[in-house]
Protein backbone atom coordinates (compact mmCIF):
# COMPACT_ATOMS: atom_id res chain seq x y z
CA UNK A 1 0.00 0.00 0.00
CA UNK A 2 2.72 2.29 0.63
CA UNK A 3 4.59 1.33 -2.09
CA UNK A 4 1.64 1.98 -4.18
CA UNK A 5 1.12 5.66 -2.56
CA UNK A 6 4.39 6.16 -3.23
CA UNK A 7 4.70 4.97 -7.10
CA UNK A 8 1.34 7.45 -7.52
CA UNK A 9 2.84 10.23 -5.76
CA UNK A 10 6.19 10.51 -8.13
CA UNK A 11 4.14 10.01 -10.78
CA UNK A 12 1.89 13.19 -9.65
CA UNK A 13 5.49 14.73 -9.12
CA UNK A 14 6.58 14.13 -12.89
CA UNK A 15 3.28 14.65 -14.14
CA UNK A 16 4.03 18.50 -12.18
CA UNK A 17 7.39 18.46 -13.30
CA UNK A 18 6.24 17.93 -17.13
CA UNK A 19 3.25 19.76 -17.62
CA UNK A 20 5.41 23.48 -17.59
CA UNK A 21 8.00 21.86 -19.65
CA UNK A 22 5.29 20.64 -22.52
CA UNK A 23 3.78 24.27 -22.32
CA UNK A 24 7.50 25.85 -22.72
CA UNK A 25 8.37 23.33 -25.59
CA UNK A 26 4.84 24.66 -27.74
CA UNK A 27 5.79 27.79 -27.29
CA UNK A 28 9.11 27.33 -28.58
CA UNK A 29 7.75 25.64 -31.72
CA UNK A 30 5.27 28.76 -32.36
CA UNK A 31 8.16 31.39 -31.99
CA UNK A 32 10.29 28.88 -34.45
CA UNK A 33 6.99 28.95 -36.82
CA UNK A 34 6.67 32.32 -36.87
CA UNK A 35 10.07 33.02 -36.91
CA UNK A 36 10.31 30.45 -40.10
CA UNK A 37 7.45 32.21 -42.01
CA UNK A 38 9.39 35.54 -41.14
CA UNK A 39 12.45 34.22 -42.77
CA UNK A 40 10.29 32.70 -45.57
CA UNK A 41 8.09 36.24 -45.89
CA UNK A 42 11.74 38.27 -46.07
CA UNK A 43 13.42 35.83 -48.66
CA UNK A 44 10.39 36.53 -50.97
CA UNK A 45 10.59 40.07 -50.31
CA UNK A 46 14.05 40.17 -51.15
CA UNK A 47 13.54 38.34 -54.45
CA UNK A 48 10.81 40.78 -55.36
CA UNK A 49 13.64 43.50 -54.71
CA UNK A 50 15.81 41.83 -56.72
CA UNK A 51 13.94 41.45 -59.53
CA UNK A 52 12.79 45.03 -59.24
CA UNK A 53 16.04 46.37 -59.35
CA UNK A 54 17.09 43.87 -61.96
CA UNK A 55 14.22 45.61 -64.28
CA UNK A 56 15.27 49.17 -63.12
CA UNK A 57 19.02 48.16 -64.02
CA UNK A 58 17.96 47.32 -67.55
CA UNK A 59 15.22 51.11 -68.23
CA UNK A 60 18.04 52.63 -66.50
CA UNK A 61 20.32 51.16 -69.21
CA UNK A 62 18.18 51.31 -71.68
CA UNK A 63 17.71 55.04 -70.90
CA UNK A 64 21.80 55.77 -71.02
CA UNK A 65 21.57 53.72 -74.70
CA UNK A 66 18.83 56.32 -75.61
CA UNK A 67 20.64 59.40 -74.22
CA UNK A 68 24.33 58.35 -75.94
CA UNK A 69 21.75 57.61 -78.84
CA UNK A 70 20.51 61.28 -79.03
CA UNK A 71 23.75 62.69 -78.44
CA UNK A 72 25.37 61.35 -81.24
CA UNK A 73 22.82 62.19 -82.87
CA UNK A 74 22.64 66.05 -81.98
CA UNK A 75 26.53 65.77 -82.54
CA UNK A 76 25.78 64.86 -86.01
CA UNK A 77 23.03 67.33 -86.83
CA UNK A 78 25.62 70.02 -85.32
CA UNK A 79 28.76 68.92 -87.41
CA UNK A 80 26.44 68.67 -90.58
CA UNK A 81 25.24 72.16 -89.85
CA UNK A 82 28.27 73.87 -88.88
CA UNK A 83 29.65 71.99 -92.60
CA UNK A 84 26.51 73.35 -94.42
CA UNK A 85 27.29 77.13 -92.51
CA UNK A 86 30.87 76.49 -94.08
CA UNK A 87 29.39 75.48 -97.47
CA UNK A 88 27.32 78.51 -97.12
CA UNK A 89 30.20 80.60 -96.51
CA UNK A 90 32.30 79.07 -98.70
CA UNK A 91 29.90 79.54 -101.52
CA UNK A 92 29.36 83.37 -100.68
CA UNK A 93 33.21 84.04 -100.98
CA UNK A 94 33.19 81.95 -104.01
CA UNK A 95 30.72 84.02 -105.59
CA UNK A 96 32.11 87.48 -104.55
CA UNK A 97 35.65 86.19 -106.37
CA UNK A 98 32.87 85.29 -109.53
CA UNK A 99 31.55 88.82 -109.13
CA UNK A 100 34.90 90.25 -108.85
CA UNK A 101 36.02 88.31 -111.87
CA UNK A 102 33.46 89.64 -114.12
CA UNK A 103 33.91 92.91 -112.83
CA UNK A 104 37.53 92.68 -113.67
CA UNK A 105 36.12 91.25 -117.30
CA UNK A 106 33.99 94.30 -118.10
CA UNK A 107 36.70 96.83 -116.96
CA UNK A 108 39.05 94.54 -119.36
CA UNK A 109 36.50 94.74 -121.76
CA UNK A 110 36.42 98.73 -121.47
CA UNK A 111 39.70 99.23 -121.46
CA UNK A 112 39.99 97.44 -125.01
CA UNK A 113 36.82 99.24 -126.73
CA UNK A 114 38.78 102.45 -125.37
CA UNK A 115 41.68 101.37 -127.17
CA UNK A 116 39.94 99.89 -130.69
CA UNK A 117 38.37 103.49 -130.18
CA UNK A 118 41.89 105.58 -129.71
CA UNK A 119 42.84 103.58 -133.14
CA UNK A 120 39.44 104.39 -135.14
CA UNK A 121 40.05 108.40 -134.01
CA UNK A 122 43.81 107.99 -135.18
CA UNK A 123 42.89 106.21 -138.17
CA UNK A 124 40.49 109.07 -138.70
CA UNK A 125 43.18 111.70 -137.76
CA UNK A 126 45.61 110.46 -140.16
CA UNK A 127 43.30 110.66 -142.95
CA UNK A 128 43.06 114.39 -142.25
CA UNK A 129 46.42 114.63 -142.10
CA UNK A 130 46.72 112.81 -145.30
CA UNK A 131 44.73 115.64 -146.62
CA UNK A 132 46.06 118.66 -145.04
CA UNK A 133 49.28 117.38 -146.81
CA UNK A 134 48.59 117.85 -150.55
CA UNK A 135 49.94 120.41 -152.21
CA UNK A 136 48.90 123.80 -151.43
CA UNK A 137 48.23 123.10 -147.93
CA UNK A 138 50.48 124.27 -145.80
CA UNK A 139 48.77 123.76 -142.09
CA UNK A 140 51.14 122.40 -139.30
CA UNK A 141 51.39 119.19 -138.55
CA UNK A 142 49.03 118.72 -135.29
CA UNK A 143 51.13 116.06 -133.22
CA UNK A 144 54.10 119.14 -132.50
CA UNK A 145 51.86 120.80 -130.05
CA UNK A 146 50.08 118.00 -128.79
CA UNK A 147 52.81 116.15 -127.97
CA UNK A 148 54.06 119.04 -126.06
CA UNK A 149 51.01 119.73 -123.90
CA UNK A 150 51.71 116.90 -121.40
CA UNK A 151 55.13 115.80 -121.24
CA UNK A 152 54.47 113.90 -118.44
CA UNK A 153 51.94 111.83 -120.20
CA UNK A 154 54.03 111.26 -123.21
CA UNK A 155 56.78 109.65 -121.06
CA UNK A 156 54.58 106.94 -119.42
CA UNK A 157 52.67 104.13 -121.52
CA UNK A 158 50.14 104.04 -123.07
CA UNK A 159 47.04 104.19 -120.40
CA UNK A 160 44.95 100.90 -121.87
CA UNK A 161 48.41 98.83 -122.13
CA UNK A 162 49.57 100.08 -118.79
CA UNK A 163 45.93 99.18 -117.05
CA UNK A 164 45.80 95.44 -118.85
CA UNK A 165 49.14 94.96 -117.77
CA UNK A 166 48.41 95.86 -114.20
CA UNK A 167 44.66 94.07 -114.02
CA UNK A 168 46.91 90.79 -115.72
CA UNK A 169 49.28 90.56 -112.73
CA UNK A 170 46.61 91.78 -109.99
CA UNK A 171 44.68 88.28 -111.02
CA UNK A 172 48.37 86.28 -111.15
CA UNK A 173 48.94 87.24 -107.21
CA UNK A 174 51.54 89.45 -108.52
CA UNK A 175 50.16 92.10 -106.43
CA UNK A 176 53.66 94.04 -105.80
CA UNK A 177 53.98 94.83 -109.54
CA UNK A 178 50.68 95.39 -110.29
CA UNK A 179 50.44 97.89 -107.32
CA UNK A 180 53.46 99.72 -108.98
CA UNK A 181 51.41 99.48 -112.27
CA UNK A 182 48.05 100.90 -110.95
CA UNK A 183 49.99 103.64 -108.83
CA UNK A 184 51.63 104.93 -112.30
CA UNK A 185 47.78 104.77 -113.72
CA UNK A 186 46.27 106.86 -111.25
CA UNK A 187 49.51 109.27 -111.33
CA UNK A 188 49.18 109.59 -115.20
CA UNK A 189 45.51 108.81 -115.74
CA UNK A 190 43.49 110.44 -113.09
CA UNK A 191 40.75 111.43 -114.89
CA UNK A 192 40.13 108.68 -116.96
CA UNK A 193 37.12 106.77 -116.39
CA UNK A 194 39.26 103.53 -115.41
CA UNK A 195 41.07 105.86 -112.67
CA UNK A 196 38.37 104.82 -109.88
CA UNK A 197 39.17 100.73 -111.09
CA UNK A 198 42.99 101.73 -110.65
CA UNK A 199 42.21 103.51 -107.33
CA UNK A 200 40.03 100.46 -105.55
CA UNK A 201 42.55 97.71 -106.83
CA UNK A 202 45.20 99.61 -104.94
CA UNK A 203 43.43 99.05 -101.99
CA UNK A 204 42.24 95.77 -102.52
CA UNK A 205 45.88 94.64 -103.25
CA UNK A 206 46.30 96.06 -99.65
CA UNK A 207 43.37 93.99 -98.16
CA UNK A 208 44.35 90.80 -99.54
CA UNK A 209 47.63 91.46 -98.01
CA UNK A 210 45.97 91.85 -94.53
CA UNK A 211 46.79 95.91 -94.46
CA UNK A 212 43.87 97.06 -93.24
CA UNK A 213 44.22 100.25 -92.21
CA UNK A 214 45.74 101.75 -95.38
CA UNK A 215 43.17 99.86 -97.34
CA UNK A 216 40.39 101.61 -95.63
CA UNK A 217 41.87 104.88 -96.48
CA UNK A 218 42.46 104.06 -100.04
CA UNK A 219 38.66 102.77 -100.23
CA UNK A 220 37.80 105.73 -98.97
CA UNK A 221 39.70 107.62 -102.10
CA UNK A 222 37.51 105.50 -104.39
CA UNK A 223 34.67 107.33 -102.52
CA UNK A 224 35.77 110.65 -102.25
CA UNK A 225 37.22 110.66 -105.40
CA UNK A 226 34.94 108.67 -107.81
CA UNK A 227 31.60 108.25 -106.18
CA UNK A 228 29.92 108.14 -109.55
CA UNK A 229 32.42 105.01 -110.54
CA UNK A 230 31.49 101.78 -110.83
CA UNK A 231 33.92 100.67 -108.11
CA UNK A 232 31.92 102.69 -105.27
CA UNK A 233 30.03 99.75 -104.08
CA UNK A 234 32.52 97.85 -103.96
CA UNK A 235 34.72 99.99 -102.01
CA UNK A 236 32.36 100.56 -99.97
CA UNK A 237 31.76 96.82 -99.45
CA UNK A 238 35.33 95.98 -98.61
CA UNK A 239 35.83 98.73 -96.58
CA UNK A 240 33.07 97.63 -94.40
CA UNK A 241 35.09 94.29 -94.50
CA UNK A 242 38.29 96.20 -93.86
CA UNK A 243 36.59 98.04 -90.62
CA UNK A 244 35.26 94.25 -88.97
CA UNK A 245 38.50 93.01 -89.65
CA UNK A 246 39.95 95.86 -87.35
CA UNK A 247 37.91 95.02 -84.69
CA UNK A 248 36.01 97.85 -85.33
CA UNK A 249 32.29 96.10 -85.58
CA UNK A 250 29.99 98.84 -84.79
CA UNK A 251 31.63 101.02 -87.75
CA UNK A 252 31.93 97.84 -90.14
CA UNK A 253 28.26 97.62 -89.26
CA UNK A 254 27.61 101.18 -90.15
CA UNK A 255 29.36 101.04 -93.81
CA UNK A 256 27.24 97.71 -94.22
CA UNK A 257 24.38 99.55 -93.11
CA UNK A 258 24.77 102.69 -95.49
CA UNK A 259 26.05 100.52 -98.58
CA UNK A 260 22.06 98.50 -98.31
CA UNK A 261 20.90 101.87 -98.11
CA UNK A 262 23.10 103.33 -101.14
CA UNK A 263 22.77 100.67 -103.66
CA UNK A 264 19.92 98.40 -102.17
CA UNK A 265 19.45 96.29 -105.36
CA UNK A 266 23.14 95.78 -106.24
CA UNK A 267 25.31 92.49 -105.69
CA UNK A 268 27.22 93.89 -102.90
CA UNK A 269 24.24 94.86 -101.14
CA UNK A 270 23.10 91.62 -101.18
CA UNK A 271 26.77 90.29 -100.13
CA UNK A 272 26.40 93.07 -97.29
CA UNK A 273 23.10 91.44 -95.81
CA UNK A 274 24.67 88.32 -95.57
CA UNK A 275 27.54 89.36 -93.72
CA UNK A 276 25.29 91.33 -91.54
CA UNK A 277 23.10 88.50 -90.77
CA UNK A 278 26.46 86.24 -89.82
CA UNK A 279 27.26 88.82 -87.29
CA UNK A 280 23.62 88.57 -86.24
CA UNK A 281 22.44 92.17 -86.94
CA UNK A 282 19.33 92.91 -88.92
CA UNK A 283 19.65 95.33 -91.79
CA UNK A 284 17.91 98.38 -91.50
CA UNK A 285 17.16 99.09 -95.10
CA UNK A 286 15.05 97.06 -96.37
CA UNK A 287 14.19 96.69 -100.64
CA UNK A 288 10.64 97.41 -101.53
CA UNK A 289 8.95 96.68 -104.30
CA UNK A 290 6.95 99.20 -106.64
CA UNK A 291 3.37 99.04 -105.95
CA UNK A 292 1.33 97.28 -109.25
CA UNK A 293 -1.26 99.12 -110.61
Amino acid sequence: MRLRNNVAARAALMLVMLSPAFGANKDIIQLQTQVQTLQDQVARLQQSIDMNMGVMKNLIEQSADSVNKMSTALTDLQQKMQGQAGDTNSRMDQLSGQVQSLHDTVDELKSRLAKVSKQLDDMQQGGQNLTAGQPGNTAAPAGGAAGEANPAASQAPQADVLYNNALRDYNSGKYDLASQEFNEYVKYYSNTDLAGNAQFYLADIEYRQGNFEAAVKDYDKVLEQYPGGNKAAAAQLKKGYALLELGQRDAGIRELNSLVARYPRSIEASQARDRLRRLGVTSSTTVHKPAQH
